[in-house]
């Protein structure tokens, strides 16, 4: 899968020659106008994990590579620069992304083999793919799983009744303080709680014949949406306590790594402060209600996308499909956050030392596949707010109907 070298040196003569006959240009390369240059934007975890192996590729290559960090707001920073001509030639995120960025014209599509694709979870490339065009190479997929604390629950629990009924027994025996912890807060946490709304029969958009996400079936105007605030107001503060807005995206971990609950409901990134705690754990798919449809996570992919505004797009395009793609550069990135690769021959690699990278995507491979488009923007803050107040005893019809008005007034 490695480029030719021979080709990689032609382009790079296209590329001089072009600078020699346009000048410089703009662009957000540290470099100057001199010389053959790629600029990549990424956070600060992955722009460490990057910087080192980019940099020789460069070095092998004659090509100057600046690696910078974007702290905050990355996908905001980046369109606001790429729009103004001050972007980068490469830039790496979330695949929700996507549909913002092809919307604002700042990422253009990638052309990638058979066996390149073959090389990547199934899923994953599902997640990078929008209007049937793949535009992102992925380098991490990620799900919300059950955390279990199993010195005081050895067996994964096989419907959320059993769960519940375990929690509460713990509770009242006086070994942990919550039942369960899933962040929810003021505003509510539409992620974490969406394998609920799942498993009690709610669904956010529609599909078209050709499998992608439809704007106009808002699954939180239909009956089923109803049935589904009904089942988390049960669980909630009026109900069995399971829910509550006191558990917060601040204190949800250290619920869980404190020993004050047995159950957390979360991702791969709280594994570092879970084993930092001593709590001894394992890692099993969320249970959906018994008699229920399955409790199906989000899967969100993150991913390097090639900016439509770049100055050396040529060579970015390579960059992401022939340099990007080797099993070292995504087990650098793995090293950098412990996610599952999606990348089949590093995923391999660290199942052999890391058996909870397995456990995370056998828990997400029947997940729903974040949406993309961009109508996914408007749903969020109703969304949550909807279902923090369904938490907290609000009624579930005039909730969840206020939150779906508010919704299709914004997409419409």
């Amino acid at each position: 899968m490695r480029a030719p070298r021979t080709t990689l040196a032609l382009l790079l003569v296209g590329l001089m020659l072009l600078l020699a006959g346009c000048g410089g240009g703009g662009g957000a390369s540290d470099s100057g106008s001199e010389g053959v240059s790629l600029t990549i934007w990424a956070d600060d975890k992955y722009s460490r994990a990057i910087r080192e192996s980019a940099t020789r590729w460069g070095e092998l290559n004659d090509v100057q590579v600046n690696v910078q960090a974007v702290s905050k707001d990355l996908q905001t920073v980046y369109v606001t620069a790429a729009q103004a001509g001050k972007g980068p030639d490469l830039v790496m995120g979330a695949h929700d992304w996507i549909g913002n960025l092809v919307q604002n014209g700042t990422i253009d599509p990638l052309q990638l083999t058979d066996d390149t694709r073959a090389a990547f979870n199934e899923l994953a490339i599902k997640g990078v793919t929008f209007n049937g065009q793949i535009y992102g190479i992925p380098y991490a997929i990620e799900n919300v799983v059950l955390f279990r604390n199993t010195d005081l629950v050895p067996e994964a629990p096989r419907t959320m009744e059993e769960l519940i009924a375990k929690g509460k027994e713990l509770k009242t025996a006086g070994k942990v303080s919550e039942i369960m912890a899933l962040p929810v807060g003021a505003n509510g946490d539409a992620y974490h709680m969406y394998p609920i709304y799942t498993s009690a029969g709610g669904y956010l958009f529609g599909k078209t014949a050709e499998g992608d996400y439809d704007p106009k079936d808002l699954g939180l105007a239909k009956p089923e949406a109803v049935q589904a605030f009904e089942k988390i107001r049960e669980l909630g503060e009026k109900g069995e306590g399971a829910l509550k807005r006191s558990i917060a995206a601040e204190n949800v971990t250290s619920l869980f790594t404190g020993r004050k609950t047995a159950f957390l409901l979360s991702g791969p990134w709280q594994i570092p402060d879970i084993e930092k705690s001593g709590v001894g754990y394992d890692i099993s798919p969320i249970p959906g209600f018994q008699g229920g449809k399955e409790a199906k996570p989000f899967v969100g992919v993150q991913a390097m996308y090639v900016a439509s505004q770049g100055k050396f797009e040529s060579l970015a395009q390579e960059f992401a499909t022939n340099y990007f793609i080797q099993p070292e550069v995504a087990m650098a990135l793995y090293k950098a956050d412990r996610r599952p690769p999606p990348l089949t021959a590093a995923f391999e690699e660290v199942s052999k030392t890391d058996p909870d990278m397995a456990r995370i995507l056998e828990a997400g491979k029947n997940g729903d596949i974040m949406p993309a488009i961009p109508e996914m923007a408007t749903v969020w803050d109703p969304l949550g707010k909807a279902q923090s107040a369904t938490v907290g005893g609000a009624s579930p019809s005039s909730t969840v109907k206020a939150a779906a008005n508010a919704i299709e007034g914004q997409i419409k």
